[in-house]
């Protein structure tokens, strides 16, 4: 769901209505007043018949979310209230809306039938509905999670995070601030729980606020402890001292749930905690710079997931996800997992099997959730019955696999056979989707509901049979025995032979061509008909419930065995893909290391197309841990630097790897600070935001490092982009973080000789006549030139700009300039700016422009200026006699006015 600024109404918010107010009402209304006060931060959906309704504010509040006509109801000595109402068969739709919009909606139904009812029908709440929370397959993504999250704390934080809809449950702590806008941006949270005094999270979410003794740590020790039914929460991997926040989450997290789901939650599993070391932490720039999960301009491009997303399942779709989200760091996990992908690789047919198999089992964890919470219809628990049928096919084509490979997600492979011949010899293959609508429970299952099926079968064909005897009887060809609700079974006659009606038959109904009869035997066997119907519906609303809570009572080895499904869609999902595009697998090493050899990016090699796209080399190294890459716009920098993030965040979830040979060193965090952006909402610019970005890398990285970096100062002006380029490359440089830093800075080629282990590269172009060719190729020196202008005429500026441009561009590469100095220049050749060394008097290091390039006709001019200048940089200034000086002024003003 989209996250939004709307923070759940509490309790504070709206003040409940008092005893007081129901004085005069209607007994309905009396009974709204009381539920809705026990529910006053949700809009209270009021079963009324075959409409949820809405009254007072949350009307008034409703149609407007929901653009609903505002109506008003009687209300007794009183006057009208507002009304609003949705029709039950529609109810999703609209709580889908509002969920969207970060409201909460609690479901009240009517719980006895209003034909029995003695007085006002019974109504209570059955279940609250949240942003967070929710349950419906129709209300959820089945691709992502779903999680609700609590925090407590104020630096560092306790996390507790819940995905409902299938049970997960996990605990992280997270250091500061800003790993916390990190962590929820990557969770992408549907809902955040926090104490009401605390200050909201950074970022834009669905706030739900509980007072602030919800979140303390010894109540959530024993909640935790209750919940599971365990001692204490030591078996969960907690400490009490050490693990305080992650309590105090976890009890207001449970307290919550218990908050909104009445009815209980068990297929909850017990919580898994994350601790440091294992997983790496990808920080928001990075999952937004490599569009790992979601492109960069929406609706344009795709993602790194879109490329690798073929798994079958949508749990494994989900678990792929997560894992692109938190890469291992742990060397000796991530080679079990190339293991389990190479064996699929070089087993085809093994895969194509196993891929088959896959290919009917449903969401087992969703399922399982609905099951178990009672929320299952028929249709769901057949879906059930049918993946689990599909399991131990599953389990059969991963035979003959290596033991040692696939070893952890075949462990204790529990195919559920009795589960699934308990829902088979149970539910009727053609069952519908209601309860209400019969048929559900299959025949053979219940001797019970067979015989009552017979005795209606038996009173249906007699009343079938009827007809035929009515019509040879009397004579009337066109009689007819029909059924609705209101009347129930009756003779239709039309006008025509209405002489012909037997005195006996009552006249029941008048149509416009015809009329309506009952006769008393017509009477009776209907009585057998609804009598049968109604305790066949009771009966077998009584065995489904029976069936379901068996089913639900094994909701443990459901989440067991969809877990080792995803796992096995997930590795069977990155084989295909590495066949498919001639992925290669990585070796993982210890070493300070990334050795990639043709390396591809997964994605725009994709959009161009294999044989368009040009692969690239790439090595650092204990010799090489900083990489100057240098090369005009278009050329491919960018391209280069998030290759080689891809390809090390593929190794490190067990992928194999777009290249023709790859190894890399494990590293603890991949950094990328590639292209430009602002924050208007938070008051940052470009240039501020590309600082703190930079400043997060700089406090983070480490030697086990990969940092990518592009345009590192553009945001500024020249003398301050260089300086600040040049000492982040200095600091990381001296950090041994391995680092690529792209730039049109040429003046940073020049750090390749002074650091010892940094080396320029640059990515190549041709020039043929006025044009360029962008040839994509990483070559190593640094590149002298930034084709600026060229790029501009691709890019379609109108020739009369080009043309400016070009002269400008000559004006500013000829310097040092006459007596009118540089001001002088640029009114005569257009405005722009120097770089930082040309503007100290030092030569840029540039070559002369090339014939036939802008600035040719000043090429001698140039070279004397640079000869004159490598002069007075060798002058000893502490020797040099007034003289000497003023000689050395002249010979610098004859030029400059030359």
């Amino acid at each position: 769901m989209t996250p939004a600024r709307t923070p759940a109404r509490t309790p504070a918010d709206t003040p409940a209505r008092t005893p007081a107010d129901t004085a005069g009402s209607t007994p309905l209304i009396r009974q709204y007043l009381e539920i809705k006060s026990r529910h006053p931060d949700s809009l209270l959906f009021f079963r009324v018949g075959d409409f949820y309704e809405m009254f007072f504010e949350d009307a008034e509040e409703g149609s407007g979310l929901l653009g609903l006509t505002l109506t008003s109801r009687n209300n007794g000595g009183k006057r009208d209230i507002p009304l609003a109402g949705v029709p039950v068969k529609a109810v999703d739709e609209y709580v889908s809306r509002l969920l969207e919009a970060g409201r909460r909606v609690a479901i009240c139904e009517q719980l006895e039938d209003p034909a029995e009812a003695q007085g006002i029908v019974r109504r209570d709440v059955v279940e609250i509905i949240t942003p967070g929370t929710v349950l419906e397959d129709r209300l959820l993504t089945a691709k992502r999670n779903n999680y609700v999250v609590a925090i407590a704390g104020r630096v560092p934080f306790g996390l507790a995070i819940v995905d409902l809809s299938t049970g997960e449950f996990e605990l992280r702590a997270v250091a500061g601030e800003a790993d916390l806008r990190d962590e929820l941006g990557r969770l992408e949270p549907a809902e955040i729980v926090v104490p009401e005094e605390s200050a909201h999270p950074p970022g834009a979410w669905h706030l739900t606020t509980r007072p602030e003794w919800r979140f303390d740590a010894e109540q959530g020790e024993e909640r935790l402890a209750a919940w599971f039914g365990v001692a204490s929460s030591v078996g969960f991997g907690l400490d009490a001292a050490r693990d305080a926040l992650l309590l105090a989450a976890s009890g207001a997290l449970l307290g919550y749930l218990e908050e909104v789901r009445p009815s209980g939650l068990d297929h909850l599993r017990p919580p898994r905690v994350d601790r440091a070391g294992r997983i790496m932490f990808l920080d928001e720039m990075t999952r937004r710079n490599l569009e790992l999960v979601e492109p960069l301009r929406p609706g344009e491009g795709a993602s790194l997931l879109e490329r690798l997303d073929r798994t079958r399942t949508p749990m494994g779709a989900r678990l792929l996800r997560r894992r692109l989200l938190r890469p291992l760091v742990v060397a000796d996990e991530i080679r079990v997992r190339l293991d389990a992908v190479q064996e699929f690789v070089e087993r085809p047919e093994v895969r194509r099997r196993v891929r088959r198999a896959l290919r009917p089992i449903r969401d087992l964890e969703r399922l399982a959730a609905r099951i178990a919470t009672g929320r299952a219809g028929p249709r769901e628990l057949l879906g059930l019955g049918l993946s689990l049928d599909a399991l131990p096919g599953l389990a059969a084509a991963l035979d003959g696999l290596e033991a040692g490979r696939l070893a952890d997600p075949r462990t204790a492979f529990d195919p559920l056979a009795d589960v699934a011949e308990r829902v088979r010899e149970a539910i009727d293959p053609d069952t519908p989707h209601a309860l209400k609508d019969g048929g559900v429970i299959r025949r053979g299952f219940s001797p019970e509901l067979d015989e009552l099926r017979g005795v209606r079968g038996n009173a249906v064909d007699f009343i079938a049979g009827m007809q035929l005897r009515e019509r040879d009887r009397t004579g009337i060809d066109t009689l007819r025995i029909g059924f609705n609700k209101v009347f129930g079974y009756y003779l239709e006659v039309t006008k025509s032979k209405l002489d012909r009606v037997p005195g006996e038959w009552t006249r029941r109904q008048t149509l416009t061509n015809a009329e309506r009869y009952l006769t008393p035997e017509l009477k009776e066997w209907e009585g057998r008909v609804l009598g049968a119907d109604d305790e066949i519906q009771r009966l077998e609303a009584r065995l489904f419930q029976s069936v379901r809570d068996e089913v639900g009572a094994e909701v443990g080895r459901v989440q067991s065995a969809a877990a080792r499904v995803a796992e096995i869609d997930v590795l069977a999902c990155l084989a295909e893909v590495a066949e498919a595009e001639d992925y290669v697998r990585p070796a993982l090493t210890d070493e300070v290391l990334f050795d990639v050899e043709e390396g591809r990016h997964p994605v725009v090699e994709t959009a161009v197309g294999r044989d368009r796209f040009i692969p690239n080399d790439m090595r650092l190294d204990d010799e090489r841990r900083t990489m100057i890459v240098t090369g005009p716009n278009m050329a491919g920098k960018s391209t280069v630097l998030r290759q080689a993030g891809l390809i090390a965040l593929m190794a490190h979830i067990g992928s194999f790897v777009p290249a023709r040979r790859a190894r890399i060193g494990v590293c603890d965090r991949v950094f990328t600070r590639v292209g430009a952006s602002d924050n208007l909402a938070a008051g940052l610019s470009t240039f501020m935001v590309e600082m703190t970005e930079t400043a997060t890398i700089l406090h983070g990285a480490s030697e086990r490092s990969l940092v990518l970096l592009d345009e590192i100062g553009r945001g500024t002006s020249t003398y301050d982009g260089v300086s600040i380029a040049w000492a982040v490359t200095e600091r990381l440089h001296e950090l041994g973080a391995r680092t690529v830093f792209a730039t049109h800075y040429h003046e940073l080629v020049g750090l390749a000789e002074s650091l010892p282990r940094a080396a320029a590269f640059n990515v190549s172009v041709r020039e043929e006549g006025r044009d360029i060719v962008f040839l994509h190729r990483l070559e190593p020196g640094g590149s002298d030139r930034s084709y600026g202008v060229h790029v501009a005429r691709l890019a379609g500026l109108p020739a009369e700009v080009v043309g400016r441009a070009a002269r400008i561009l000559r004006v500013l590469e000829s310097g040092p300039w006459g007596a009118g100095g540089r001001g002088a220049a640029l009114a005569e050749g257009g405005m722009g700016q120097l770089s930082l060394f040309e503007a100290a008097g030092f030569p840029a290091g540039q070559a002369s422009p090339a014939p036939g390039s802008p600035g040719d006709e000043d090429a001698t001019d140039l070279e004397a200026a640079r000869e004159l200048l490598e002069r007075l940089a060798r002058l000893d200034l502490d020797r040099l006699t007034p003289l000497e000086a003023l000689n050395t002024l002249a010979e610098w003003k004859a030029f400059g006015d030359a």
